[in-house]
């Protein structure tokens, strides 16, 4: 790929997946820096091969969000199921590490996410992981200017339909209506 790349100046890209961390970091990625970069064939340097330009990032698989049975998984942790949610719904990253339920906005929508991993064991509602009408009441305004939908990722809703449609606001059940879950 980097090679067709440099012949004809495509934009392709791909993506290497290798199970073995230390495999994968010492010598996988260390190829991909010569191939990019440039080396000496054999180490010598009166053989020097160019370089084929490009980049590359090396990312670590995380925890699984859900179980085997659809919920979110124990270890997940707010920030790591909002960054999924804000990807989900919008098609790119997050904007910054989510702090509170207004996760940010993108193209005419604002995204919310009520969820409490610390209150696993108290009834949803309680915990707060429910659009209920005082939960909706309380949701953070967006940035000033913003006319777009709301689209709030919660365990349940409580809200009517009409009451949500007034409201501007789009409810996703977790983990049902998240894609890739």
């Amino acid at each position: 790929m980097l090679d067709l790349n440099k012949q004809d100046g495509g934009n392709r890209r791909f993506i290497l997946v290798e199970m073995e961390e230390e495999i994968a970091r010492n010598v996988t990625a260390e190829r991909l820096r010569r191939v990019i970069s440039g080396y000496d064939k054999g180490g010598d340097p009166g053989k020097p091969v160019e370089g084929l330009g490009g980049g590359f990032r090396f990312c670590r698989l995380g925890v699984p969000l859900f179980d085997e049975f659809g919920d979110i998984a124990d270890a997940v942790t707010f920030p790591d199921l909002a960054a999924h949610i804000f990807f989900a719904e919008t098609g790119v990253p997050i904007p910054q590490r989510a702090q509170s339920e207004l996760l940010g906005t993108h193209q005419g929508r604002a995204v919310y996410l009520l969820f409490d991993e610390v209150n696993r064991e108290v009834p949803q509602e309680a915990a707060g992981n429910v659009l209920t009408p005082d939960r909706l009441a309380r949701l953070p305004d967006p940035p000033e200017g913003f006319e777009g939908l709301r689209v709030v990722y919660a365990e349940g809703c409580t809200v009517s339909a009409d009451r949500l449609k007034a409201a501007g606001v789009v409810f996703k059940q977790i983990p049902y209506q998240v894609e890739g879950a």
